[in-house]
């Protein structure tokens, strides 16, 4: 290719603005229900999130999307086609909410506990938020070498069964809930969401349902605080006071992770699942690019994900960073390179001058609450969709832990005061059933790993491969043993059990004996007859799909990719 042909390249085309608006509203709209998750639930000072939390987290987003940018053009240098669309990046998130409603929130309370005030208590948290994104960019950056061998090894219905137990009970109930706090604004905003985003029915002129939402809900909540004013004993809608940044919070490198370091350790459980399935969607959304002809390399779209999660938490950054599904959607737009090159500077703009606070102040949790749900909804038909048919069960259970999870965060006082009762009285746990809170909360530590492994198990059980499925089993117990799941430390911490609690070993043990009864029991049914049979007749069906799928490939183009061409909102999980 000559130099002339190289200069024939446009960073920016007309189709980079709707492409712009999609990504950056995403984008907002995660940074805004973060900071109101933090600040409404657990009371974290709104100082912290805009000036420490948020300016590092929008610098991953602005590293990363120029980077993306930056691939786009050296893929047109390498294949001479102008049509190149760069890949979407963004805040992914599932873990964005997961990680400040099971780590940051958390952290926070359990210090102030300790005896931290609450600025210090909010450092805290912080610094661990940090670390875990340190933790998680290595993690990614290693598991980019590897993430083809990771995805072959659990079924898709445990990886995509927890992430839609996570739409379930973390992802979508907070926002529904948010919805119908404000009737009238929420169930505006959902009604045009559920039109045009999810049913796709399209509004006139082409209008996109996600920003009509937004501008209907946002116009009509101003006007009832401006205009509406009723008595005491009405209730009505309380806006929301825009918190003040004084001067720019500009983010530098940071060692202040370290201070962080050891308890984001015992929170590995959460934010290693959430890790590795932002890298396999990575590689998901990487061959829906190739399927429109922009063959970006796998590796390359992971590292560079990795890299942007990892200097978000050098830079103070508390949200890991994730390739969006949709890609098609941006190149039917006619976007180009230039959209993430936009959405980089925004949002990096609005992080480091404290902007987000405005959008929050600006526009009411309810009317962003719908797109969140929107993804929630996207992300719990994909594991039913994208996933076998006959492992719909394996994809049902594997729902259930992240539902203890969140009836332990809803419930957590209440489980916080059966804790010290039990501790009063031990016999509680030697004498009778283990109490239904202390089940819960339980049940619910670990549990993302703990619904990938079950969803795991009985997809292998389903498949025929009944000994593989009771290895299962033993992992689980290994993993109870020593709380990564189902701790019964209050706090959800790792731990060696025999350097706990008597009372607390007992329950560890009880859980891992259970298990691996559980195991060696299904082993040993997978040498009857009826278990064998099952088998030989499940490989051999296998086999005859397979065969007729040779006969008969799949059209170039799935429904999951018309989908996502349809769909610009589409939020990577």
């Amino acid at each position: 290719m000559t130099a002339a042909a190289k200069s024939d390249f446009q960073w920016f085309k007309q189709g980079d603005i709707n492409g712009f608006f999609a990504l950056m509203i995403d984008n907002l709209a995660v940074l805004a229900f973060l900071s109101g998750t933090l600040v409404a639930a657990f009371g974290f000072p709104a100082d912290i999130i805009f000036t420490k939390m948020f300016p590092g987290t929008a610098i991953g987003v602005l590293f990363g999307d120029f980077v993306y940018s930056w691939m786009a053009y050296k893929l047109y240098q390498k294949t001479g086609n102008k049509n190149i669309t760069a890949m979407p990046l963004g805040l992914d998130t599932p873990s964005t909410i997961g990680i400040g409603l099971v780590v940051l929130g958390p952290v926070f309370l359990q210090a102030q506990k300790d005896g931290m005030n609450i600025n210090d208590a909010a450092h805290m948290s912080w610094y661990v938020g940090m670390a875990t994104m340190v933790l998680t960019g290595i993690f990614k950056g290693i598991m980019a070498f590897f993430s083809e061998k990771i995805r072959q090894i659990v079924p898709q219905a445990g990886l995509l069964g927890s992430l839609a137990g996570i739409g379930i009970g973390l992802l979508g109930f907070g926002p529904l809930l948010e919805i119908f706090s404000y009737p009238v604004i929420g169930l505006i905003a959902f009604g045009l969401v559920l039109y045009n985003l999810i049913a796709k029915i399209r509004l006139p002129k082409q209008m996109s349902g996600l920003i009509v939402a937004i501008i209907a809900g946002t116009i009509i909540y101003h006007i009832n605080g401006a205009f509406f004013h009723f008595g005491e004993n009405v209730l009505t809608y309380k806006q929301i006071e825009p918190f003040n940044i004084k001067g720019i919070a500009f983010p530098l490198p940071t060692l202040d992770f370290i201070k962080g370091f050891m308890p984001a350790l015992q929170y590995l459980p959460i934010s290693i699942p959430f890790a590795i399935l932002t890298v396999i969607g990575g590689i998901n959304s990487t061959e829906s690019a190739k399927a429109a002809g922009d063959d970006f390399d796998t590796r390359n779209i992971i590292l560079t994900e990795a890299a942007a999660t990892l200097v978000a938490g050098l830079f103070g950054g508390v949200a890991q960073t994730t390739p969006y599904i949709g890609h098609p959607a941006y190149k039917k737009m006619g976007a180009g390179a230039g959209y993430t090159i936009l959405t980089g500077l925004f949002i990096g703009f609005c992080g480091i001058f404290g902007i987000i606070s405005f959008f929050f102040s600006l526009i009411p949790m309810a009317v962003l609450a719908p797109i969140l749900l929107f993804v929630a909804i996207e992300i719990i038909a994909e594991a039913f969709v994208v996933c076998p048919k006959k492992h719909a069960p394996a994809v049902a259970l594997a729902l259930f832990p992240t539902v203890a999870r969140l009836l332990a965060i809803k419930y957590g006082i209440m489980v916080e005061g059966l804790y010290e009762t039990i501790t009063a009285t031990e016999k509680t746990i030697h004498s009778h059933a283990l109490p239904e809170p202390l089940t819960i909360i339980a049940l619910g530590n670990g549990f993302i790993v703990t619904a990938m492994l079950w969803g795991g198990m009985l997809a292998e059980m389903i498949d025929g491969k009944i000994k593989k499925a009771s290895m299962y089993c033993i992992v689980l117990a290994a993993l109870a043993f020593f709380g990564i799941i189902h701790s019964a430390d209050p706090n959800g911490n790792m731990y060696l059990p025999w350097t706990i609690e008597p009372m607390w070993m007992s329950l560890a043990f009880q859980y891992t004996a259970g298990y691996i009864v559980m195991g060696l029991m299904i082993y040993m049914l997978s040498f009857t007859k009826e278990a064998k049979e099952f088998s030989r007749n499940t490989l051999a069906t296998e086999g005859i799909s397979e065969a007729e799928d040779n006969v008969n490939p799949p059209s170039e183009s799935s429904d999951e990719e018309q989908k996502q061409t349809e769909n610009p909102d589409n939020n990577q999980k």
